[in-house]
């Protein structure tokens, strides 16, 4: 029977959710032969907690599922005991890195990766705090139903399993190494309002996330991709294709990974909106197969990034994101021109040219970055009101997060070289572990 390991990782109010993704769990365990671990790993405060601990103990009790629910303390008490038995170099650096002091994407689902290698899980299935299911009559529909139709098989197999396969026959011996499928409803980052106020606007914020190169009409044709997901079009019947998936078509609250999370981890910059989907492109540049399915999870946006320093600190986590881009656009450009020479003759990872790649463009000129600096304050001061306010914030930052973003760049690197050992280490040490777990 494989473990296979759904994770919700959190740091707001999200009982119902947690309901909700106990729901899907306990449908993976009675539909597949499969022994499912729903880990949450929270980092919210202990009122909050109480009430996730409370909605994970139902769960416990009437799923049937191993429930691990994780405060931040527990969490760090795994990873010490990890990053001692792993012997790493710098260990106090990894310990920041996997739980820093702030917001990141990349870390809480890096530590999923440990925990999972811990509990012995071969893929590591993840859902987000904001997000719910679809129904087609009155009958939710759980994105692991597909994800466990197919991960993990090999391609060749797999073709039998789904709906229409587009991949190359030379593939078909490799293994099925993502399955996701992307979102409906509010777009993935909460800019709806950005575009009210002025589209044009909105164009040039969004289009800075490309490379600077690009045309005019690539821009234009990203900016009117970019966020949106599958849209608003409602479920009618499934529909699976192996495929080397694109990694505009899926989301990260709606993926599921085998093994090659085992050999990458993600990036953990912190406060960096969309510092979590390094590996989605990682496993679209290697070309290893993947299912692209369309049971779509419904977004929807949470109020505390609306107003005071929650929204403050969300335009500076998306602003990170456009910094970031200098750098990820050029590793992107080297996977891809890479392609398959990025898997060895097991079709793992040649993790260390991943890592050379990552640390050459911590190397590249700033000047675009600044640049963007300077296209965002135009842009948040034509806006008005509480953006131009947040421009003079940007204003008084700016060397502070040119620095922050080459930093992120060279921790990620270090950390990519640093992952096989820890997780050899998690499998090693195992779970559970002294924790707080409720």
């Amino acid at each position: 029977m494989r473990k296979v390991c759904l994770t919700l990782p959190t740091n707001r109010p999200c009982a119902e959710t947690i309901s909700a993704v106990g729901d899907e769990a306990a449908y993976a365990a009675g539909h597949f032969d499969a022994e499912v671990y729903l880990l949450i790993l929270d980092s919210s405060d202990p009122d909050t907690f109480a009430r996730h601990a409370e909605a994970a103990r139902r769960v416990r009790e009437t799923r049937p599922v191993t429930v691990h629910h994780l405060d931040e303390a527990a969490q760090r008490g795994f990873l010490q005991r990890v990053i001692d038995h792993a012997g790493a170099v710098k260990p106090d650096l990894v310990l920041d890195l996997m739980l820093p002091a702030g917001v990141s994407y990349g870390a809480c689902t890096n530590r999923a990766f440990l925990i999972a290698a811990a509990l012995g899980c071969d893929s590591v299935h993840r859902r987000d705090s904001d997000s719910r299911y679809q129904y087609l009559d009155g009958e939710p529909l759980y994105p692991v139903h597909h994800e466990l139709t197919s991960l993990g098989l090999r391609a060749g197999e797999a073709a039998t399993r789904v709906d229409a396969n587009t991949l190359a026959e030379r593939h078909a011996g490799k293994p099925v190494t993502m399955v996701g499928s992307s979102f409906v409803g509010e777009l993935s980052v909460d800019i709806g309002e950005i575009h009210a106020i002025d589209p044009g606007i909105y164009h040039d914020i969004v289009s800075l996330w490309a490379p600077a190169d690009w045309s005019g009409e690539r821009k234009r044709r990203l900016v009117e991709e970019s966020f949106k997901g599958a849209g608003s079009e409602p479920f009618t019947a499934d529909h699976a294709v192996l495929t080397v998936v694109d990694p505009m078509r899926v989301d990260m609250c709606n993926i599921s990974f085998h093994r090659v999370h085992e050999q990458v981890p993600l990036p953990p910059a912190t406060d960096t909106i969309g510092s979590d989907y390094f590996l989605i492109h990682l496993v679209h540049d290697a070309a290893l197969p993947g299912v692209l399915h369309n049971r779509n999870i419904v977004n929807f946006h949470t109020p505390e990034r609306k107003t005071g320093q929650g929204f403050t600190g969300y335009q500076l986590r998306l602003v990170k994101f456009f910094l970031s881009m200098l750098y990820f656009n050029a590793v992107y450009a080297r996977m891809a021109e890479a392609g398959e020479a990025l898997l060895d003759e097991e079709n793992r990872i040649r993790t260390r040219l991943v890592a050379g790649f990552v640390r050459d463009a911590t190397a590249l000129d700033t000047t675009e970055n600044v640049k963007r600096l300077r296209s965002l304050d135009r842009s948040y001061r034509a806006l008005g009101g509480r953006y131009a306010a947040f421009a003079d914030l940007l204003a008084s930052r700016t060397d502070q997060l040119l620095d922050e973003a080459q930093a992120d760049t060279e921790d990620f690197a270090f950390l990519i070289e640093a992952w096989e050992p820890l997780v050899r280490a998690s499998r090693a040490v195992g779970f559970p572990v002294p924790h707080r777990d409720r």
